[in-house]
């Protein structure tokens, strides 16, 4: 993305942390007038605060910039490039046991942005995902993400393949999510030390050149009759696991 290019952002949480964390990128807020929702009383202070543009305006105008359901605020944000494969290449040397998550062709921003939510919540290093065929950082990404898309450090790379090449350069173990026959419950697999978690399309999971780039496939078992799960389920499940074994 052009480092001047702007969108319009909404959701409580996304908007709570953006002027928390990055209130430069803040062009300006608007709240729908004769608000009543007291949610939004902090979010408003702390922008008067900060000295950002905040007006309130006509409910209909923040549904002009705002088709989703946005909860009387919305703030236009100045879009900063995401990091891609030659800061991975930087970054990852200084991180001495790397906890990265990379998602594979995740096409629904909504179980992007629950995926950084279990990411952030996890205590992930670092989420790579790529740029084509994926969904991106969207307002809606964002929302969902319910802060989460700040305060992680997400790379955006043209090529995923590349990026684990990366990892396993810098010593990183690439753990990819398959149910093949030579995949391994997440309950058996070591998930310590330095772990990559690769997570594939909702439909398809994972692709396989993508698959012949890990190390070692894990699953997760499944008990009834369903055989599988949405994505962001799945990225919490497993990465908690991971976070049981880093721990112990």
């Amino acid at each position: 993305m052009n480092k001047n290019q702007t969108e319009w952002i909404f959701g409580i949480h996304a908007l709570d942390s953006a002027i928390l964390r990055n209130p430069e990128n803040i062009v300006q807020i608007i709240i729908a007038k004769n608000n009543t929702n007291h949610r939004l009383d902090g979010i408003v202070a702390t922008a008067k605060q900060l000295g950002l543009r905040i007006t309130a305006e006509p409910i209909t105008n923040l549904n002009r910039h705002c088709k989703e359901r946005h909860q009387g605020i919305i703030a236009l944000i100045k879009v900063p490039k995401l990091p891609d494969e030659s800061d991975l290449k930087n970054d990852i040397k200084k991180i001495e046991t790397p906890f990265i998550l990379v998602l594979d062709n995740i096409e629904d921003p909504r179980n992007l942005g629950a995926c950084l939510r279990s990411a952030d919540a996890a205590g992930v290093d670092m989420v790579i995902f790529s740029k084509h065929k994926s969904a991106g950082l969207t307002p809606v990404a964002k929302k969902t993400a319910a802060g989460a898309a700040d305060s992680l450090k997400i790379y955006q790379v043209t090529n995923i393949v590349k990026a684990l090449e990366i990892l396993k350069d810098n010593g990183v173990w690439i753990s990819g999510t398959d149910l093949a026959d030579n995949s391994t419950s997440i309950y058996q697999a070591d998930l310590k030390g330095s772990v990559a978690i690769v997570l594939g399309n909702e439909g398809k999971g994972i692709r396989p050149l993508v698959k012949k780039h890990c190390d070692f496939l894990i699953h997760i078992p499944m008990f009834g009759t369903v055989q599988s799960l949405n994505v962001s389920v799945a990225t919490g499940i497993v990465l908690f696991e991971a976070v049981r074994q880093r721990q112990a």
